[in-house]
């Protein structure tokens, strides 16, 4: 318990908020600025904010991050949510000038192999936050020989809960876009498009990143059942403490042929070998 209050008093923030735009319906980008003692994040990682001074909504807000720069003598933090509930209702009324408490980073991100030489990201609704990051880093890495291609599948439930796709499309060679009833892209699934496009991916060179909804990534998890392609999937459990001690966002994980473990979202994860967690 020692431990748990000291990493948590080192990783705790206060943050600025510089912009709160509205984006789309329900869904805002939010950028901080946080002091320099805060710690580089990887994509795929997260922090808990919450509101200093105020107890109800008792517990912080996971949010995964959107993007990260420094600055001189300090660094700016980006974080795209939608509005769930009473705590991100609350984040959507803040102010230019206003505090946040920000703990983090927290979690492990997405491994990355920078000599692959395609990148596939594949994201629901506001999943697309943390693939934005990563398709970031991505772009910063060297370029392998034959160019890096980094291709984004993006799907939603209809055209107003489609946010994030103008980053996405400046840092991607190609974004494909579906709506499940039509308003945008292609009608359907977004694992109907890249069901396709599959087996045109070089599967020695090529990777696959995804984060959405669970139905969306055990989907993913079936079609890849059989593919050599390698895949990582970051998984939207719900938080309470963020640091493993609650064991609140446990997530069944395969271990030998038919037996199960139940590893820690916010500790082990927030990103996992799709192959690697129970679907059923």
């Amino acid at each position: 318990m020692v431990g748990r209050n000291l990493e948590e008093a080192e990783r705790n923030v206060a943050g600025r908020v510089l912009s709160n735009r509205k984006t789309a319906p329900g869904h805002f980008h939010l950028i901080l600025e946080l002091p320099d003692s805060f710690t580089d994040p990887f994509p795929g990682q997260f922090v808990m904010v919450r509101i200093p001074g105020r107890t109800d909504p008792l517990l912080a807000r996971p949010l995964s991050i959107y993007g990260f720069s420094r600055q001189e003598g300090g660094a700016r933090l980006e974080l795209l949510y939608r509005v769930a509930g009473k705590g991100t209702a609350l984040l959507a009324g803040l102010h230019t000038g206003g505090e946040l408490q920000v703990l983090g980073p927290l979690g492990r991100g997405f491994r990355i192999a920078p000599e692959l030489q395609t990148i596939v990201l594949v994201s629901g609704g506001i999943g697309i936050a943390p693939l934005t990051f990563l398709a970031e880093h991505c772009r910063s890495l060297p370029a392998v020989p034959a160019g890096r291609e980094i291709v984004c599948y993006a799907g939603a439930r209809c055209s107003e809960a489609l946010v994030g796709l103008e980053r996405m499309e400046a840092l991607c060679s190609r974004v494909v876009v579906t709506t499940d009833d039509g308003t945008c892209g292609a009608c359907g699934i977004v694992t109907d498009p890249l069901g396709r496009d599959l087996p045109l991916f070089p599967p020695g060179e090529t990777a696959v990143y995804a984060c959405g909804p669970r139905p969306m990534l055990a989907c993913l998890a079936d079609m890849l059942r059989e593919s050599p392609v390698s895949c990582q999937v970051s998984v939207e459990e719900r938080m309470a403490c963020g640091l493993g001690a609650c064991l609140g966002c446990a997530v069944a994980v395969r271990s030998g042929e038919d037996s199960l473990v139940y590893a820690r979202a916010c500790k082990e994860g927030p990103v996992f070998d799709i192959h690697e967690l129970d679907w059923r």
